[in-house]
């Protein structure tokens, strides 16, 4: 695998910190199970997770910045960095049932550069000039892969090939959607049965929520409303408030470069 130091540097520090807040580990095996809830300002919030959740993309930063595939197999390039191939994986479909098609990824690609298909899995891609990065770029949700074209907005008729399937949505609002069965990452990833998003624009009101048990996750809450309560973490600390956690919910070592661990946050916290 490939790494890029300065992606890795965002994620230092983080579990550190909630590892000391609480003397616990948090990085036990992870649970399937539950509906993790998230409470988030009216901001790009809801769209961030949602999008993690629905949608995939060709590659994926770990939150340690180590680079892996995603819907891509595998890649290559040539000595310039300019031409770039990249085989897909065989086991994915959409949630509508459509198996993943080599057209719907070329029909993304095609906003970096000439993209066409290879093989009925596999696709290359010509730049107009060299970029090295390329792997890391098309992990940004701006790549994430659609069913011909159909971008990822509306929330409610979102259609993708992530973890979760969008049961309920209002744009701005709220979200909930359910794990996908037999779904590629199985076992890797999408551990609680179904997600929810709930935007509430106060903050103290979304101290609340954490605090009285109507979410697990509250994004930038109310500090004053939390500081010192039994049972609840930090992220990245107590003081720069960005996350409040509850205690049943489970979190890897490392956390992504923003809050909501880069949106990918369904994916990879689960409840204890």
């Amino acid at each position: 695998m490939t790494r890029m130091d300065r992606r890795a540097l965002f994620a230092s520090g983080a579990a550190a910190a909630l590892l000391a807040a609480t003397g616990a580990s948090l990085a036990d095996t992870p649970k399937k199970g539950g509906t993790l809830r998230l409470a988030v300002p009216r901001d790009d919030s809801l769209e961030q997770v949602a999008r993690g959740a629905v949608f995939d993309t060709l590659t994926e930063i770990a939150p340690d910045g180590t680079l892996r595939g995603e819907l891509a197999s595998g890649w290559h390039t040539d000595a310039d960095a300019r031409v770039w191939s990249f085989d897909l994986r065989a086991d994915v479909a959409f949630h509508d049932g459509a198996a993943l098609n080599v057209a719907d990824v070329v029909s993304v690609l095609q906003q970096v550069g000439q993209a066409e298909a290879l093989t009925a899995d596999s696709v290359r891609l010509e730049l107009t000039e060299a970029n090295p990065g390329l792997p890391f770029l098309l992990a940004d949700t701006r790549f994430v892969i659609t069913r011909d074209g159909q971008g990822v907005t509306p929330l409610h008729t979102a259609n993708g090939t992530g973890c979760y399937r969008v049961k309920r949505a209002e744009d701005d609002r709220h979200f909930f959607g359910r794990r996908v069965s037999d779904h590629y990452k199985d076992g890797q990833a999408g551990w609680a049965d179904a997600l929810e998003v709930i935007v509430i624009p106060d903050a103290k009101v979304r101290a609340e929520a954490l605090r009285d048990g109507y979410v697990d996750v509250a994004a930038l809450p109310d500090s004053d409303g939390l500081k010192d309560q039994r049972g609840l973490r930090y992220h990245p600390s107590q003081d720069d408030m960005a996350l409040a956690v509850a205690g049943q919910v489970g979190m890897p070592r490392q956390i992504g470069g923003r809050a909501l661990d880069d949106g990918r946050i369904a994916e990879r916290w689960w409840l204890a």
